[in-house]
């Protein structure tokens, strides 16, 4: 079926060039008839020689146009006979796959339709990312494929946003915010009867500058304290610093005492931390004290010690998951007895 369809549109199409050639050999001999003609001289005054030259300025100019309109008709019958047709094209969504505070791995979808009878190759594609007029991305890439006959394919094109690039190119670009982009994209291809066509697109939008939040260990409230196991809870302060909400789904963590960890855990927790703003949250940690070696005796005997905690959160953004760093270093503790083990009302540590 596609092969005599093929057959009969490379018949037609032959058909229409032929009958093309013997117009334009046939206008072609007219014109040369139109340019041969001497005409008959007769005396006139100056008013009938103006009137003369007007009127043949006027019929080569409409012997120009029906050329052109000839061609015109010519090249309209050979697109109704064969079903050739300029392809479209556009962009239907981009995608932000993966995001971190590095960065950002953006897919855009390209929607193209063939409307003529043969497949069309997609010979280039040009692309370029850019924000207020200044490019952060582009690249170039070649042989993309195949769009097949009267079909429609979704063309996938990934892009990669490097933080540190853009950061070092632009000073006032800074973590935390939100930049507006454009994307333009080029499609270049080969479609007989046009030749190769360029068909441009654009799409606009907004992109973070992910910055990681700040962390800090409030205080250490202990539920149950002994040498063998003791049972705490921490209160964490979660500070965003970023221009976009941060939905809390999950958190792991380790901290240490000293150069001790005493625990480590990965908790599912839910908080909303709204942007730049604070959110605080209690994750519960047991160790056992005796592992401590001088580090304990210090917090005992009154003394600070250091503390580190490290680990990361996942959120939910407005542009899709993220799973971000937490660190705090350089922290400094001390234990608070309760009134039970000889000491004051407060029962938390106090976190420095």
């Amino acid at each position: 079926m596609c092969k005599a369809q093929s057959v009969n549109s490379g018949l037609a199409l032959r058909g229409c060039c032929l009958e093309l050639i013997r117009s334009l050999s046939k206008l072609h001999q007219l014109s040369g008839m139109a340019s041969s003609d001497k005409p008959e001289v007769v005396e006139r005054d100056v008013k009938e020689k103006g009137h003369k030259e007007d009127d043949k300025e006027e019929g080569k100019g409409g012997f120009i146009e029906k050329v052109k309109d000839f061609i015109h008709d010519i090249g309209e019958k050979i697109e109704e006979t064969i079903g050739f047709g300029k392809p479209t094209a556009d962009v239907t969504a981009v995608h932000i796959p993966k995001i971190n505070l590095e960065r950002a791995d953006i897919v855009i979808d390209v929607l193209i339709k063939n409307p003529n009878p043969i497949p069309i190759p997609l010979i280039d594609i040009n692309y370029l990312v850019e924000s207020d007029g200044r490019k952060l991305v582009s690249g170039l890439i070649p042989d993309s494929g195949t769009i097949h006959a009267h079909g429609e394919e979704t063309v996938k094109i990934p892009v990669t946003l490097i933080y540190d690039d853009i950061k070092n190119a632009y000073d006032d670009i800074k973590p935390g915010m939100i930049i507006p982009y454009k994307i333009k994209v080029d499609l270049i291809v080969d479609v007989p009867v046009f030749g190769r066509l360029t068909l441009p697109l654009e799409k606009n939008g907004e992109i973070p500058i992910p910055y990681k939040p700040d962390i800090d260990l409030e205080k250490i409230k202990f539920e149950r304290f002994s040498f063998e196991e003791t049972v705490a809870i921490l209160h964490l302060k979660l500070e965003n610093k970023n221009d976009f909400d941060l939905a809390l789904n999950s958190l792991d963590y380790e901290v240490w005492l000293s150069d001790a960890s005493i625990g480590a855990a990965e908790l599912t927790k839910s908080a909303k931390i709204d942007k730049n703003g604070i959110s605080y949250i209690d994750i519960p940690i047991t160790f056992r004290p005796k592992d401590f070696g001088s580090a304990l005796w210090d917090m005992i005997r009154g003394k600070g010690t250091g503390y580190t905690m490290k680990g990361h959160i996942d959120v939910d953004t407005p542009f899709g998951a993220m799973k971000l760093p937490i660190s705090k270093e350089g922290g400094t503790t001390r234990l608070k007895k309760n009134k039970e083990d000889g000491g004051d009302d407060d029962d938390d540590d106090e976190v420095c």
